[in-house]
């Protein structure tokens, strides 16, 4: 599975930064070649375990405690449905009887190890997916230097070979490739295949020799970052391919997932080539608790069947002997079934092939509630009325970029019903787009938007959002504003008034990051204007330890407002991630009030209540998710979540196209009084424990 240091994934990366992704800019997604493309007719099950099983050559005894009954009767009592077993791992060693590569077989396993895991979960119908390791292979590493990816350098990209860890990356476009399949290729032959999980698959700058010589047949130069990468680009999005219809060729139904810690934007022009998606996002591993949110949110908008991937360690892969929080896991894995996805547990198998008992009575304890709760959750897709475009797409290397995670932030904490979505996304369906601070606006792009509009949509875009793509100039022209440059004070002050202010003090607030200088065009209506210090602060002049307070004097509009379009000019979302200054978020919950004032939910309850809406068309119902839980920085590495705090008598509405007949707790099938009014029902929830479903049954 994928390891990183926390600051390397939230950081950019540039094209020639040795060891980190290389995140492409959104291309258009590829006709699959015939024979390559992915799709089965699997569904995916609900519980599932990922047992990694990366395993030295120094330790002994491998397999020894390893009992076919006891392994598959810990699994089916913990209600696990689905485990993906190891054929291969980062270290290089194959785990089932090889006659292809024998040299590569764990030199002290006796038994055929994969083999006898999935004969003894077969019998008692647990799924058994398969995972090999593609870009990290310590084995090949060692005995193939000449297979490694080389930065711009000539350095070997990843460990450095005297300090430990098995993260050198191996090119696949050099004779690695041959070997992969010629693996692969035994691996159907020997034991049954009901998946395989392929890992570590990215986008990677390589100047190995047959990546040089690759460049130089098409006409690249080397020693050009950008050529590099569309090189990296190009060859990643074939190599899919071609492996994609290679294991077609020898079975046509087995699922495929390519996994590279993480799914956003630039997986569209691969896509064809998985079956389905696995959000690896544990939260205490570098990912954070908002990384599902936003990957979960983009997902299942690719229509594509998806899980969730966390781990029962207390802090990220390879953390033997430890144990997650029960109410932290309770939370992870309720909070895939609410986003409308599928659960998967990560776990690490000790060397020795004994399962830990510990282990599976606290991933039983949260999956046999899941199992309760799967008939709401079958075939369930989300309603979203808002559509948040990915500033992912737009910034190259950054996956969390700090704008979406301060929108995720006030929306979800507003109680709102949102995707996060791409420039190819269909927006039909939804009423509000939201374009985060940095969202620029091609022609193309700005057609899009402009028809939405024009089809009664509404717009909230901040900062640099709407801008063209040279940055000097506003090409979305709904917006109501002219671009002048850089707002000429920082920080500056905003005194919210009207709708705009509902429940904020009449007073300057402080907006600490700069924003943007605009003039409204005639038509435009400026609902703020930015209030501005005395001076910026200086060695030349200031005042007190921080900024200069307000003169009092108006300078430029803050606020915009033309038609269903409103624009900040400042940071509004970034900042939000930065301090979360509680006027920001109530700025852009009031402005989104305005255009959108009978939302899809609305729940009276604090802002760490998380409410989200899904709907089962052939059940005729909605299925309505509130989760409860507060992660804490206890630690410094990361938030951890111990204690469930309930919550009693939340006054709940929620939307529905038809009239109800019932409205249930489920799964305990208790029914609630209500009272519909027009297309809203409301009611009462009793008691909120962490995790409760609502059925509105119509």
């Amino acid at each position: 599975m994928t390891h990183f240091n926390r600051r390397d994934f939230l950081k950019t990366t540039s094209a020639g930064a040795a060891g980190l992704l290389l995140a492409t800019p959104l291309l258009a997604a590829k006709t699959v070649p015939a024979g390559a493309a992915a799709e089965n007719n699997t569904t995916l099950r609900f519980r599932q375990i990922h047992l990694d099983f990366h395993t030295s050559e120094h330790i002994t005894g491998i397999g020894e405690g390893f009992d076919p009954e006891e392994f598959a009767s810990t699994l089916k009592k913990a209600a696990v449905n689905s485990v993906t077993a190891f054929g291969r791992c980062h270290h290089g060693y194959i785990y089932f009887d090889t006659k292809a590569f024998p040299e590569r077989h764990h030199p002290h396993l006796k038994r055929n190890l994969l083999k006898e895991q999935i004969e003894a979960c077969h019998k008692r119908d647990i799924r058994v997916p398969i995972y090999t390791t593609i870009q990290w292979d310590h084995f090949t590493a060692r005995q193939h230097p000449e297979w490694l990816v080389l930065d711009d350098q000539g350095k070997p990209v990843g460990t450095p070979i005297y300090e430990p860890g098995f993260y050198r990356n191996v090119c696949v476009h050099s004779g690695y490739g041959t070997f992969l399949k010629a693996h692969l290729k035994e691996m159907f032959e020997t034991v049954p295949v009901d998946g395989l999980f392929l890992d570590i698959v990215k986008v990677l700058d390589c100047s190995c020799p047959a990546c040089r010589a690759g460049m130089e047949k098409q006409k690249l130069e080397p020693a050009l970052p950008a050529d590099r990468l569309k090189y990296a680009t190009k060859m990643m999005t074939d190599w899919k391919n071609e492996m994609t219809a290679f294991i077609r060729a020898m079975d046509k139904d087995c699922t495929i997932f390519y996994n590279g810690g993480h799914v956003g934007p630039p997986i569209r022009q691969t896509l064809p080539t998985y079956t389905h998606l696995e959000l690896e996002s544990l939260p205490s591993g570098g990912w954070g608790y908002l990384h599902f949110p936003l990957t979960s949110r983009y997902a299942r908008t690719l229509n594509k069947d998806f899980m969730g991937m966390t781990g029962k360690f207390h802090t990220s892969w390879g953390d033997f002997h430890s144990l997650k929080n029960p109410a932290a896991l309770q939370f992870e894995c309720f909070t895939m079934l609410a986003m409308a996805g599928k659960c998967s547990v990560g776990d690490q198998l000790h060397p020795n092939g004994k399962i830990d008992q510990a282990t599976y009575d606290l991933i039983g304890s949260v999956y046999r509630e899941v199992e309760k709760k799967e008939p709401w959750c079958q075939g369930a897709r989300a309603v979203t009325e808002i559509a948040v475009m990915s500033p992912e797409e737009f910034q190259a290397g950054v996956r969390l970029p700090e704008a979406s995670m301060g929108v995720i932030r006030m929306l979800q904490e507003g109680g709102h019903q949102f995707d996060i979505v791409d420039s190819q996304t269909d927006l039909a369906g939804y009423k509000v787009v939201v374009l985060p601070d940095v969202i620029p606006v091609s022609a193309a792009l700005n057609a899009k938007l402009e028809a939405f509009l024009g089809r009664g949509g509404a717009l909230i875009a901040s900062y640099k959002s709407g801008l063209g793509e040279t940055g000097d100039a506003f090409a979305l022209k709904a917006l109501g504003v002219d671009y002048v440059g850089d707002a000429p004070y920082s920080p500056d002050f905003i005194v919210p008034s009207g709708p705009l202010g509902e429940g904020l003090p009449k007073t300057e607030l402080v907006m600490y990051s700069k924003g943007l200088e605009v003039k409204a065009r005639a038509g435009a209506k400026v609902l703020a204007d930015a209030v501005v210090p005395y001076f910026n602060r200086t060695y030349q002049h200031f005042s007190s330890h921080r900024h200069t307070p307000s003169a009092g004097k108006p300078g430029y509009p803050a606020v915009v407002q033309q038609g269903k379009s409103i624009y900040f000019v400042h940071p509004l979302f970034t900042q939000y991630n930065q301090n979360a200054p509680r006027w920001c978020k109530q700025l852009f919950l009031n402005a989104l009030s305005t255009l959108l004032p009978e939302p899809l939910v609305r729940v009276k309850g604090p802002s760490t209540l998380i409410a989200t809406l899904n709907e089962q068309a052939a059940e005729n119902r909605r299925i309505v998710h509130l989760l409860h839980y507060v992660p804490e920085h206890r630690g410094k590495d990361f938030d951890v979540l111990e204690d469930v705090i309930p919550l009693y008598n939340l006054p709940v509405s929620v939307q529905t196209p038809r009239k109800v007949r019932q409205v249930t707790l489920v799964p305990q099938n208790v029914p609630l009084k209500y009272e519909q009014k027009g297309n809203r029902i409301e009611f009462i929830l009793p008691e909120l424990n962490g995790h409760q479903m609502i059925a509105v049954q119509g």
